[in-house]
C-alpha cells in the first residue's frame, strides 16, 4: 500500500500584538480535503519588542534626532487675588519717595494708625524696615512685592528745582518713569501682586485751563508737565489687572517747610512779595496733612484711575500769597510782571505760576473723604 503524500502546509501568519493581553487563538480546523497526516507546526505569534516607554511615546530615531512628545501638563493653579484691605484693617505698605515731604508725612499718619510702613531707599539700610532699590537700574527684590497690601509711589525728582534746565527737564521725566517701571514690573514677577497701588501724579496734566472747572474726568492739556504726567500715568497703569491702580493728581502742597511755599515765603520775609502776573489765577492747593490723609483714605477705597488730590475750595495765586504775606506780617504790593517771570523761569515759570487750574476734589468728596483744612487761607494759617 502506497505511503500517504504530504502536502506541504504553509507557514502561519505573525498574529498582530493586541494593545491588552488576550487568550491564544484558538488553531483553525483542520482541511477535510487534505488528508489526516501529521502537518507543519504553524510558526509562534512574533512578540512584540519589550519596552519600558509608556505607549503614548514616540521611539527615538536611532540618529537622536526626533523629539520625544511632551506629555500634557496641567498647569498649576493660579493663586486666587488677595483679598483688598478694608476700613480698620491693619496694613502693611511698601512706600517708594519715603523721604520726601509727602512721604515723610505720610509715615507719620500710618504709623499713628497701627500701619506697619516699609520703605525703598537708595542707600545701606540703616532699619530692618528699610530696603535697597536702583530704579534707574530697575533694581528691586520683587518678594517684597508678595509680603505687603498696598505701595504707595511718591518718586521724582522735584519740581521745585529751579530752573528747568534740559538736563533737568530730562531728571523730571526720567526719576518718575523709571520709577514707576520698577514697581510695576516687579508686581508683574510674583504670583499673587499687591491689591492695592497708589501712583503719584499731578495736575500738570491739565495745563493752562483758565475759567474751566477741572473735575477728575477732565481731558490733558497742553505743555510740559502734560507730557511728563501722562507718560507717568501710563507706566503706572501697566500694574497687574487684579491690583486696583490709584493716580494721585496732587495739587501745590501747603506746609511749614518744604513744597510750594518755601519760595513764596522767603521773598514774603524779605518784604518782597505780591501778585505773580495778574495774581487772578487759579492755584490747585492742598495742606501737607489732607495730602497724606487723603492717601490714606484711598488705600481702603474702592476707586481706581485719576483721583484729584485738592483742597475743595479754590484760590487765586493773589489770594494764597496776600494771606502768607498777613500771617507773617509782611506787606503785599510787589506786583511781578508775568513777562519777566517767563524771561526768568521759562517752562516752570509759566506752567508752576501763571497757569491757571481750577481742579475740583470730585471722586474725593463723593468717597467721601472729609478735609481738615477747607480753605486755602485755613491751610496756610496751620502752617504760617
Amino acid at each position: 500500500m502506497a505511503a500517504p503524500k504530504r502536502v506541504p502546509v504553509p507557514p502561519a501568519r505573525p498574529v498582530a500584538p493586541k494593545p491588552a493581553p488576550a487568550a491564544p487563538a484558538p488553531t483553525a480546523p483542520a482541511d477535510p480535503a487534505l488528508p489526516d497526516t501529521p502537518t507543519t507546526p504553524a510558526a509562534p505569534p512574533a512578540a512584540a519588542p519589550r519596552s519600558t516607554r509608556p505607549a503614548a511615546r514616540e521611539a527615538t530615531a536611532p540618529t537622536g534626532t526626533t523629539k520625544r512628545p511632551s506629555a500634557a501638563k496641567t498647569p498649576a493653579p493660579r493663586p486666587a487675588p488677595r483679598p483688598r484691605p478694608a476700613p480698620g484693617d491693619s496694613m502693611r505698605v511698601l512706600i517708594a519717595g519715603a523721604s520726601g515731604l509727602i512721604g515723610t508725612e505720610l509715615q507719620k499718619q500710618l504709623t499713628a494708625a497701627g500701619h506697619e510702613v516699609r520703605t525703598l531707599v537708595r542707600r545701606e539700610p540703616r532699619t530692618p524696615t528699610e530696603f535697597t532699590w536702583a530704579p534707574d537700574a530697575k533694581i528691586l527684590d520683587f518678594r517684597l512685592l508678595e509680603e505687603v497690601d498696598a505701595v504707595v509711589n511718591l518718586s521724582g525728582a522735584s519740581l521745585n528745582k529751579l530752573p528747568w534746565t534740559k538736563g533737568y527737564r530730562e531728571q523730571i521725566l526720567r526719576s518718575r518713569i523709571k520709577a514707576t517701571q520698577a514697581l510695576v514690573e516687579a508686581m508683574g514677577m510674583v504670583a499673587s501682586p499687591p491689591p492695592v497701588f497708589l501712583s503719584g501724579s499731578a495736575v500738570g496734566i491739565y495745563g493752562d485751563r483758565p475759567g474751566v472747572r477741572l473735575t477728575d474726568e477732565a481731558p490733558r492739556g497742553e505743555g510740559f508737565l502734560a507730557d511728563v504726567v501722562s507718560a507717568w500715568e501710563s507706566a503706572a497703569l501697566l500694574a497687574p489687572d487684579r491690583t486696583r491702580t490709584v493716580l494721585l493728581r496732587t495739587g501745590l502742597v501747603l506746609a511749614p517747610r518744604g513744597g510750594a511755599l518755601d519760595p513764596l515765603r522767603l521773598l514774603t520775609r524779605l518784604g518782597v512779595s505780591g501778585p505773580l502776573g495778574t495774581g487772578g489765577q487759579n492755584w490747585p492747593w492742598i495742606s501737607l496733612h489732607d495730602e497724606a490723609a487723603a492717601i490714606v483714605h484711598l488705600l481702603t477705597s474702592e476707586l481706581e484711575g485719576a483721583v484729584n488730590l485738592a483742597g475743595p475750595t479754590p484760590a487765586t495765586a493773589s489770594r494764597i500769597g496776600s494771606r502768607l504775606a498777613e500771617d507773617l506780617h509782611r506787606p503785599y504790593a510787589f506786583r511781578v510782571p508775568e513777562r519777566v517771570i517767563e524771561l526768568a523761569l521759562q517752562d516752570a515759570g509759566r506752567e508752576l505760576l501763571l497757569a491757571s487750574q481750577k481742579v475740583v476734589p470730585a471722586r474725593l468728596l463723593a468717597d467721601g473723604f472729609v478735609f481738615r483744612h477747607e480753605t486755602s487761607d485755613q491751610a496756610i494759617d496751620a502752617v504760617s
